[in-house]
């Protein structure tokens, strides 16, 4: 190699060792941001959490609420059949009074009726008691003076004695009857009254039941009204709360961009690194061990150009795209590949890590920032059990960066593995497939 050569891998690596420096700094302010991010998703997530609970709250309380509803108007039902029923009974009294009313006539004449024959009765009975005590019509046969007039006066007495007895009779009849109707009309009566009285008590407990489940409705009413007004209150908590995680992520998004920078431009240095050490090695037919001697003197990331590899062994256990692991349906944003806990866990691509820490339901995750034919993007490997990485550091496609595990949101040991075009966003909006891209 000529001393030109030499002079512009010297300068070639000493640009390279300048810029990896850089990314260090910016680095660590990402990872505080990161921190600071997930601090926010995580407030955010309990707001969430409760304005669920707040939502379920007032939806059981509408639910009861209903339910009350549903019995006022039963009751109010109810209320309206009883009072019919009073009204058709009062109806029913009335008719009866109207009833009694004729038959107090009835009565009043049976009551003169029964008055005249008395009088009458009585007036026999001072006759006979004139008489000597009693009426002897023996004498008035024996005083006939004809046979004719026998006869007429046996008829006489016949017609008295007749008249006498169908008196008595009429005066007991009609004092029987006098008896039945006024039995008659008061039984009527009293039934009726006392049917009122149920159904007056019986509308008067379904207006207490009324009263009782207004007063329980009018609670549930406030008790909506103060669910909605503390659920309205948490939802523009949160929703500040999402403004101050969409400001963090936007200046993650600036750092993953300056990370995604550097990268850029050490690939670029590498490509005409690459260039140079051809163009050299042909004009001086330098061996491949020597060329690769001098690769090995640069400190930047060794990119494979075919794009991304497998980032563990083991078997695929959940697909990108929708699933359900018991929690409901979600969107998967990546895919899973399990294992035994321990396994290697390497970088897909070469890059920069631009985040190693734990951080929510990924729990221990490395994320790596990568540049490939002049494309950003960013790996992610969750549920670590450890890591091997920093924030900052340079990687190689291939080079062991954690171990499988099972932290965070898992069901068991495996690795979560996401590709994101450009930066990750809290939101993942732009993950792929990674099987669309590893070789």
């Amino acid at each position: 190699m000529n001393s030109k050569s030499k002079w512009m891998l010297s300068v070639v690596s000493l640009l390279l060792a300048i810029t990896m420096v850089t990314p260090s700094v910016s680095a660590n302010d990402l990872s505080d941001l990161k921190k600071e991010q997930q601090e926010a998703e995580r407030k955010k997530s309990e707001l969430n959490s409760n304005i669920n609970e707040k939502a379920n709250a007032i939806s059981e309380n509408q639910s009861t609420l209903e339910k009350i509803v549903a019995q006022i108007n039963e009751l109010e039902n109810k209320i309206t059949e009883t009072q019919d029923k009073i009204n058709s009974v009062q109806a029913e009294i009335d008719q009866t009074i109207l009833e009694i009313d004729e038959l107090k006539a009835s009565i009043e004449e049976l009551e003169r009726k029964i008055a005249e024959r008395e009088e009458l009765l009585k007036e026999r009975a001072r006759a006979i008691q004139l008489s000597g005590g009693s009426v002897d019509y023996i004498d008035v046969l024996l005083g006939a003076n004809s046979f004719v007039d026998f006869i007429d006066r046996f008829s006489a007495v016949n017609m008295l004695i007749e008249a006498d007895r169908d008196i008595m009779r009429e005066q007991a009849e009609d004092k029987k009857l006098l008896a039945e109707q006024q039995a008659e009309v008061e039984k009527k009566l009293a039934e009726q009254e006392n049917r009122r009285a149920e159904l007056e008590e019986l509308k008067s407990s379904l207006d207490s039941k009324k009263k009782e489940q207004a007063g329980l409705k009018a609670d549930l009413e406030a008790e909506q009204k103060r669910l909605a007004k503390e659920k309205s209150a948490l939802e523009k908590e949160h929703a500040e709360a999402i403004g101050v995680s969409n400001a963090l992520a936007k200046k993650i998004a600036d750092e993953q961009a300056r990370l995604q920078e550097i990268a850029r431009k050490a690939e670029e240095e590498r490509k005409r690194k690459e260039a140079a050490e051809r163009a050299a090695a042909q004009k001086e037919a330098a061996s491949k061990q020597s060329s690769s001697s001098s690769v090995t003197t640069y400190s930047a990331p060794v990119q494979n150009s075919g794009g991304f590899i497998r980032p563990a062994a083991g078997r695929l256990t959940s697909n990108y795209g929708g699933r359900n692991i018991g929690a409901g349906n979600e969107n998967h944003r990546g895919v899973d590949i399990a294992n035994s806990a321990g396994t290697p866990i390497v970088a897909s691509a070469a890059g920069y890590v631009s985040y190693a820490g734990a951080m929510g339901t990924y729990g221990n995750v490395v994320m790596i920032t990568h540049s490939i034919n002049g494309q950003a993007y960013t790996t992610v490997y969750a549920h670590n059990s450890s890591l091997n990485v920093s924030v900052g550091q340079a990687v190689s496609q291939g080079q062991r960066i954690a171990s499988m595990g099972s932290t965070g949101r898992s069901t068991g040991p495996h690795s979560h593995f996401e590709i994101h075009i450009g930066s990750w966003n809290g939101a993942r909006s732009n993950a792929v497939n990674p099987m669309n891209y590893i070789n």
